[in-house]
């Protein structure tokens, strides 16, 4: 793949620059820094307002509080633990918490396993005004309110609902499992070796006149907001951080997406990947659907938004929004490009900011999925079966396929199904070999073309079995529909 970030011109980055600016302009918050990120390097930012109103601008180093795009990294640490043979995500939550119960009345359910409050599919409800004020709360206060009774609304397992109260739990397994604290879990096995020296659980992590305040729309001015220490719900969304450590971050998850090996001795390829795959459908209805994302394929992952899309591919991403500030990152798997915007307004709506930044480079690229090439030994055998199609012969067809096409269909039921297929479109005109302007694949190992009739047109396909050599495990051909 060329090097699309490297097209990034002039027009596209006024565009960027003015979408930044309106959002201070239009009163949305009183600073934003938004960038462009590829391989953990940032190729364009562009900076608005205050970051202290009457005190200091952003830069690439002023750190906010990130919020809920905190729970990647709760994820991934569970993950490390995972990998390591320490932390089931398949066992039940009253494994690490005896005292969690349902409450309330409506149907008994089983109690959430790890995974699924790591998916957001552990049936607890919906709690973002709740949940983004009970950062400080102690270990005992979190263990009273599982004692008291937790309402599942949904199976475990069954339906998203986006619970903050699930992540707090996990952070609590984190914590008894290891014997820890969880923020210095996650600072030990993940803040630390990426080298992410502006990010931690405390404002302390970076000198004062290096942080963004935080403010809520008051009735005449901005008013500025108070920042809430750690505690059981700071797995949450309790992280303070830069945009040169998340660039890093989005960068490392990313490269995980790749088809190059960049594995690391922090979290393995396959735990990055599988954070970032759909676990759990968002089927609508939902305030997380905007913009694009309405014509997409989306749903949560562990700690992370997934999205396909059918023209452009893979998307990851997550949001946050805290009293005091919103913040939203985002990738695009095919190109590694990504965003990360940061504002210091309550519940601003860096998430629509990320995405009409990160559609406004895609688009601007022309990107496009390019289509599926099929591998050269399936050219060879489609060519093969299409002279078999023409000309059959019981030996070459067992030299051409797996066993299992005889056992699914016979040989002569078959010889005969394609006969009446040629003998309905008239006869088959004569062809040197497969059209190419008819072939289209949904896999390297699988190929469909067109043949020409005299008087209509077969539609042929074969799929390659898994193995090498590969032999051909499905051929079916068909008279293909005139359009009405």
């Amino acid at each position: 793949m060329t090097a699309l970030h490297e097209q990034l011109n002039e027009s596209l980055l006024a565009t960027l620059t003015e979408q930044l600016e309106a959002r201070v302009r239009d009163g949305a918050c009183p600073s934003v820094i938004g960038s462009v990120v590829y391989q953990g390097r940032v190729l364009f930012s562009h900076t608005v307002g205050a970051s202290v109103i009457g005190e200091a601008t952003p830069n690439l180093d002023t750190v906010y509080r990130i919020a809920s795009v905190s729970k990647g990294f709760t994820a991934a640490t569970a993950l490390i633990l995972r990998d390591r043979g320490v932390l089931s995500l398949d066992a039940p939550l009253t494994d690490f918490l005896p005292e969690f119960r349902q409450g309330g009345d409506g149907p008994r359910y089983a109690p959430p396993t790890v995974r699924q409050l790591l998916a957001m599919s552990g049936g607890l409800p919906t709690d973002d005004p709740w949940a983004d004020r009970q950062e400080s709360i102690t270990n005992d206060e979190l263990r009273a309110f599982a004692a008291g009774g937790v309402y599942l609304t949904t199976a475990p397992g069954s339906t998203f609902q986006y619970s903050n109260l699930g992540y707090a739990l996990v952070g609590h397994v984190i914590e008894t499992v290891t014997g820890r604290r969880f923020w210095d879990v996650a600072t030990d096995e993940i803040l630390r070796p990426l080298g992410l020296t502006s990010t931690g659980y405390e404002a302390s992590v970076v000198p004062s006149t290096r942080l963004a305040r935080g403010y809520r729309l008051g009735p005449d001015d901005w008013v500025p907001l108070p920042y809430s220490g750690p505690g059981s719900f700071s797995c949450i969304g309790g992280l303070f951080s830069s945009t040169r450590d998340l660039a890093t971050w989005v960068g490392w998850l990313g490269a995980a997406l790749t088809d190059e090996v960049t594995d690391n001795d922090i979290l393995s390829l396959a735990s990055r990947r599988e954070m970032q795959q759909i676990v759990t459908a968002i089927t609508g209805g939902d305030n997380l659907w905007v913009g694009e994302l309405r014509s997409r394929f989306v749903g949560y992952g562990l700690g992370l938004m997934a999205e396909h899309d059918r023209r452009q591919g893979h998307f990851v991403s997550h949001s946050g929004g805290y009293p005091g500030f919103s913040s939203h990152i985002r990738w695009h798997a095919e190109t590694g490009l990504g965003v990360v915007v940061l504002e210091n307004g309550t519940y601003s709506g860096a998430t629509g900011t990320g995405i009409t930044m990160m559609q406004t480079v895609i688009d601007d690229l022309g990107f496009a999925l390019a289509p599926v090439q099929p591998l050269p030994e399936t050219m060879a055998l489609a060519e093969r079966a299409n002279q078999l199609i023409a000309n059959w012969s019981d030996t070459d067809a067992e030299a051409l396929c797996e066993p299992n096409v005889a056992l699914d269909m016979p040989f002569a039921e078959r010889r005969g199904l394609i006969a009446d297929a040629i003998a309905e479109v008239g006869g088959l005109t004569e062809a040197t070999g497969i059209d190419r302007t008819t072939m289209s694949s949904d896999s390297p190992l699988h190929l469909a073309w067109r043949v020409a009739g005299r008087r209509g047109v077969l539609s042929c396909v074969i799929r390659l079995s898994p193995i090498v050599p590969a032999r051909v495990q499905t051929l079916w051909v068909s008279v293909e529909e005139t359009p009405s």
